[in-house]
């Protein structure tokens, strides 16, 4: 499936209840050849009124961060979530909203076919890097599937809670900064 057509697929889902309460699909944005996904657990509010993955507060967070490591949405990355839609009141997806989003995201991997996942938050984590997996232990360090690399760390609205961990997690976008000087090879041209 091309980038256009899963997009156009993916804004008519109707796999789950969370269709029924959103206002828009939250596909993702960004440059559909990136070799870095930025991967989030669900829209937020801000998200589902926009149709754009972070752009509300913990967005603007996350944007500082990204410029610090020269990344820009707009440019060398794409920013997404496993599910698509918001869930009401912002809990957590239950896991029937996972099982309908995750081939969506499964078929955007595919056609991006990035080298780096950073994954935001603990949802996101625990989905894509391992079930057991603990941002506060383990947020910074590397996994490898398949050739691509995984790492995690805390979600932006977590460190807008507690801004005390946001040199932690400064620390992890240096990490993938690092990364992607050692393994990318169009990420910062």
């Amino acid at each position: 499936m091309e980038f256009e057509q899963l997009k156009q697929t993916c804004l008519a889902c109707q796999k789950c209840g969370l269709c029924e309460t959103r206002t828009n699909v939250v596909f993702g944005m960004g440059n559909p050849q990136a070799e870095v996904m930025i991967i989030g657990e669900a829209p937020g509010r801000s998200e589902d009124e926009q149709g754009l993955p972070f752009v509300g507060r913990s967005g603007q967070l996350l944007d500082q961060y990204l410029r610090a490591i020269h990344l820009s949405r707009d440019k060398n990355v794409f920013i997404t979530n496993i599910v698509k839609c918001r869930p009401p009141e912002n809990r957590d997806p239950q896991p029937s909203e996972w099982d309908a989003c995750i081939p969506y995201l499964r078929e955007q991997f595919q056609i991006i076919r990035p080298k780096i996942v950073l994954c935001l938050g603990r949802i996101a984590a625990q989905r894509l890097i391992r079930p057991d997996f603990s941002v506060m232990r383990e947020h910074g360090q590397w996994v490898e599937k398949d050739g691509v690399f995984f790492t995690a760390t805390l979600h932006p609205a977590a460190l807008l809670r507690s801004p005390s961990n946001k040199p932690l997690s400064y620390a992890d976008f240096v990490a993938v900064r690092e990364k992607i000087e050692e393994i990318c090879t169009h990420t910062y041209d």
